[in-house]
Protein backbone atom coordinates (compact mmCIF):
# COMPACT_ATOMS: atom_id res chain seq x y z
CA UNK A 1 0.00 0.00 0.00
CA UNK A 2 1.58 3.26 -1.20
CA UNK A 3 -1.30 5.79 -1.11
CA UNK A 4 -3.68 5.66 2.03
CA UNK A 5 -6.49 8.12 1.72
CA UNK A 6 -7.82 8.92 5.32
CA UNK A 7 -11.71 10.94 5.23
CA UNK A 8 -11.95 12.88 8.86
CA UNK A 9 -14.81 14.81 9.88
CA UNK A 10 -14.92 16.84 12.97
CA UNK A 11 -16.08 14.19 15.70
CA UNK A 12 -14.79 13.25 18.41
CA UNK A 13 -14.25 9.94 16.52
CA UNK A 14 -11.83 11.36 14.42
CA UNK A 15 -8.81 11.17 16.58
CA UNK A 16 -9.52 7.12 16.69
CA UNK A 17 -9.71 6.87 12.79
CA UNK A 18 -6.60 8.86 12.31
CA UNK A 19 -4.46 7.51 14.97
CA UNK A 20 -6.15 3.84 13.89
CA UNK A 21 -5.44 3.73 10.26
CA UNK A 22 -1.87 5.47 10.71
CA UNK A 23 -0.80 2.41 12.97
CA UNK A 24 -1.97 -0.21 10.58
CA UNK A 25 -0.69 1.20 7.44
CA UNK A 26 3.05 3.10 8.42
CA UNK A 27 5.88 1.87 6.97
CA UNK A 28 8.79 3.74 5.27
CA UNK A 29 6.81 4.20 1.76
CA UNK A 30 3.17 4.88 2.45
CA UNK A 31 2.09 8.32 1.79
CA UNK A 32 -1.15 9.90 3.63
CA UNK A 33 -3.71 11.84 2.55
CA UNK A 34 -6.23 13.48 5.32
CA UNK A 35 -9.11 14.87 4.40
CA UNK A 36 -11.75 16.32 4.85
CA UNK A 37 -15.18 17.93 3.28
CA UNK A 38 -16.49 20.79 4.10
CA UNK A 39 -20.22 20.50 3.59
CA UNK A 40 -23.02 22.36 5.67
CA UNK A 41 -21.83 25.34 7.72
CA UNK A 42 -24.69 24.75 10.27
CA UNK A 43 -23.00 21.62 11.22
CA UNK A 44 -19.99 23.60 12.32
CA UNK A 45 -21.40 25.91 13.96
CA UNK A 46 -23.14 23.42 16.02
CA UNK A 47 -20.82 21.16 17.39
CA UNK A 48 -19.12 21.42 20.15
CA UNK A 49 -16.40 18.95 21.15
CA UNK A 50 -12.85 18.58 23.26
CA UNK A 51 -9.90 19.58 21.12
CA UNK A 52 -9.68 16.93 18.96
CA UNK A 53 -5.58 16.30 18.29
CA UNK A 54 -4.85 19.18 19.44
CA UNK A 55 -7.72 21.09 16.97
CA UNK A 56 -9.30 23.26 19.17
CA UNK A 57 -12.49 23.73 17.31
CA UNK A 58 -14.68 25.68 14.59
CA UNK A 59 -14.75 28.66 17.14
CA UNK A 60 -15.90 32.07 16.37
CA UNK A 61 -18.06 30.97 13.55
CA UNK A 62 -20.39 33.54 12.16
CA UNK A 63 -23.01 31.48 9.89
CA UNK A 64 -24.14 34.77 8.92
CA UNK A 65 -21.20 36.15 7.57
CA UNK A 66 -20.84 36.05 3.32
CA UNK A 67 -17.81 34.34 3.08
CA UNK A 68 -18.06 31.60 5.45
CA UNK A 69 -17.20 28.87 3.63
CA UNK A 70 -14.23 30.05 3.19
CA UNK A 71 -13.67 30.41 7.34
CA UNK A 72 -14.83 27.17 7.04
CA UNK A 73 -12.46 26.09 4.89
CA UNK A 74 -9.21 27.71 6.41
CA UNK A 75 -10.29 26.30 9.53
CA UNK A 76 -10.54 22.65 8.10
CA UNK A 77 -6.85 23.04 6.54
CA UNK A 78 -5.72 24.06 10.57
CA UNK A 79 -7.94 21.08 11.94
CA UNK A 80 -5.99 18.78 9.40
CA UNK A 81 -2.24 20.24 9.94
CA UNK A 82 -2.81 19.93 13.42
CA UNK A 83 -3.86 16.80 12.95
CA UNK A 84 -0.93 16.13 10.53
CA UNK A 85 1.47 16.84 13.72
CA UNK A 86 -0.44 14.88 15.84
CA UNK A 87 0.40 11.92 14.18
CA UNK A 88 3.83 12.76 13.84
CA UNK A 89 4.41 11.82 10.24
CA UNK A 90 6.70 14.24 7.45
CA UNK A 91 4.42 11.67 5.02
CA UNK A 92 1.08 12.91 5.29
CA UNK A 93 -0.77 15.52 3.09
CA UNK A 94 -3.39 17.71 4.14
CA UNK A 95 -6.60 18.24 1.37
CA UNK A 96 -9.87 19.98 2.05
CA UNK A 97 -12.51 19.77 -0.07
CA UNK A 98 -15.99 21.62 -0.23
CA UNK A 99 -19.38 19.75 -0.70
CA UNK A 100 -20.99 16.44 -0.83
CA UNK A 101 -19.00 14.39 1.47
CA UNK A 102 -18.87 10.79 -0.37
CA UNK A 103 -18.84 12.25 -4.10
CA UNK A 104 -15.47 14.35 -3.20
CA UNK A 105 -13.76 11.42 -1.03
CA UNK A 106 -14.25 9.26 -4.25
CA UNK A 107 -12.70 11.79 -6.36
CA UNK A 108 -10.12 12.52 -4.71
CA UNK A 109 -9.03 8.99 -3.84
CA UNK A 110 -9.43 8.98 -7.44
CA UNK A 111 -6.98 11.95 -7.94
CA UNK A 112 -4.26 11.18 -5.47
CA UNK A 113 -4.47 7.21 -6.91
CA UNK A 114 -5.26 6.20 -3.17
CA UNK A 115 -5.11 2.56 -2.31
CA UNK A 116 -7.44 2.71 0.42
CA UNK A 117 -9.83 4.86 1.83
CA UNK A 118 -9.95 4.68 5.40
CA UNK A 119 -13.20 6.04 6.76
CA UNK A 120 -14.90 5.68 10.52
CA UNK A 121 -18.67 4.86 10.67
CA UNK A 122 -20.75 6.13 13.15
CA UNK A 123 -22.70 3.52 15.32
CA UNK A 124 -26.18 4.81 14.91
CA UNK A 125 -29.77 3.18 15.51
CA UNK A 126 -31.77 2.32 12.24
CA UNK A 127 -33.97 4.83 12.36
CA UNK A 128 -31.35 7.76 12.01
CA UNK A 129 -29.88 5.75 9.54
CA UNK A 130 -32.19 5.45 7.18
CA UNK A 131 -33.04 9.32 7.51
CA UNK A 132 -29.25 10.16 7.68
CA UNK A 133 -27.32 7.28 5.80
CA UNK A 134 -23.62 7.02 5.62
CA UNK A 135 -21.35 8.37 3.82
CA UNK A 136 -19.11 5.13 4.53
CA UNK A 137 -21.76 2.99 3.34
CA UNK A 138 -22.38 5.87 -0.11
CA UNK A 139 -18.19 5.37 -0.96
CA UNK A 140 -18.36 2.21 -0.38
CA UNK A 141 -21.26 1.23 -3.40
CA UNK A 142 -19.87 3.32 -5.79
CA UNK A 143 -16.43 2.98 -5.90
CA UNK A 144 -14.18 0.17 -6.17
CA UNK A 145 -11.03 1.19 -4.34
CA UNK A 146 -10.76 -1.00 -1.49
CA UNK A 147 -11.63 0.59 2.04
CA UNK A 148 -10.73 0.27 5.54
CA UNK A 149 -13.66 0.54 7.92
CA UNK A 150 -13.55 1.52 11.47
CA UNK A 151 -16.10 1.62 13.29
CA UNK A 152 -16.90 4.43 15.97
CA UNK A 153 -19.61 4.66 18.76
CA UNK A 154 -20.72 8.09 19.67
Amino acid sequence: MKRILIALDYAPAAQTVAETAFAVFENQHTEFALLHVVTDPTYYGSTVYDPIMGFGGYTNLNLMEPDVLETLKKSSYEFLEQSKKHLGGNNINTIVREGDASTSIIEVAKEIKADVIVMGTHSRNWLEHILLGSTAESVLQHTGIPMFIIPVKK
